[in-house]
């Protein structure tokens, strides 16, 4: 069900955004898909070899055995798979607060943000170090809460569907701030992926809208824009950094300097 979801919004947001895109895009589209899509599925492989038993797996496991929150207070199902829903979404919104606070882990998903386009194969685009310590931080939060195995179903479904979306170089237009009053756009996503600083620290919510606001993360708008803003990280932003290969070695570079740039590298155009 996930794949065919996965599948079903990806053709629908790249027909989108082909035929109504939100801004120009630097970079030819050839270069950033290929390497985009070859990194999921180098993802996908890892997580399938890694990980026998992932999220789904997990709270099938705990249900089971008995195991996790949900299962010692014995809630009815009607009551568990919403509950569960919404505290699975906060934890995925805390984790991406973690991933960039904590240095080590920002050298992972600073790939991520170092996309200087940003379109639907954005949402896609994670280092897999950043892919393992996901889903090993997704299966302990199931476990621990005994999720009900349906709840964990629809939420993959949903973490991968919203990703796509708001990721997407698109608009809602008017009907913007209604819809980000109950779950985040791409309008509102597209601020956390700006170049400045004060700017890509806000808005970490990626399916329900509301944590930021009560977490006090919320950025309505962008400074410059949304047509002028500037996406990605200034650290890398020559074509060669959108290859598979230097991709892979990002998180290894230190003080998020090119490697063969030397420390005193600058912006560069695409």
């Amino acid at each position: 069900m996930r794949l065919g979801a996965f599948a079903a919004v990806l053709a629908g947001m790249a027909l989108w955004e082909l035929l109504a895109p939100r801004r120009r895009l630097e970079v030819p589209r050839l270069i950033r898909w290929s390497n985009n899509m070859a990194l999921v599925a180098l993802d996908t492989a890892l997580l399938r070899i890694g990980f026998p038993l992932l999220a789904v797996g997990a709270a099938v496991l705990a249900r089971d055995r008995g195991w996790g929150l949900f299962n010692l207070l014995d809630m009815p199902q009607w009551l568990a798979v919403p509950c569960a829903f919404v505290v699975l979404d906060l934890a995925i919104y805390a984790q991406h607060v973690l991933f960039h606070k904590v240095p080590l882990l920002w050298r992972f998903h600073r790939l991520h943000h170092a996309d200087p386009d940003m379109d639907v194969t954005t949402g896609l685009r994670f280092h897999p170090g950043e892919i393992v310590v996901s889903m090993a931080y997704k299966i302990a939060l199931v476990l621990l809460l005994g999720s009900p195995p349906v709840a964990v179903v629809i939420f993959e479904i949903v973490l991968s569907a919203t990703s796509l979306f708001n990721h997407g170089n698109v608009t809602l237009g008017r009907i913007d701030g209604l819809v980000r009053a109950v779950m985040v756009t791409p309008d509102m996503h597209r601020v956390h992926h700006s170049v400045e600083r004060a700017e890509h620290d806000r808005n970490f919510g990626f399916n329900l809208a509301w944590w930021d606001r009560l977490f006090g993360t919320y950025c309505a708008e962008p400074a410059a824009g949304h047509d002028q803003m500037q996406t990605g990280l200034t650290e890398f932003r020559s074509l060669r950094d959108l290859w598979l290969d230097r991709m892979l070695w990002q998180p290894f570079i230190a003080d998020a300097t090119n490697p063969d740039a030397g420390p005193e590298r600058k912006e560069a155009s695409p």
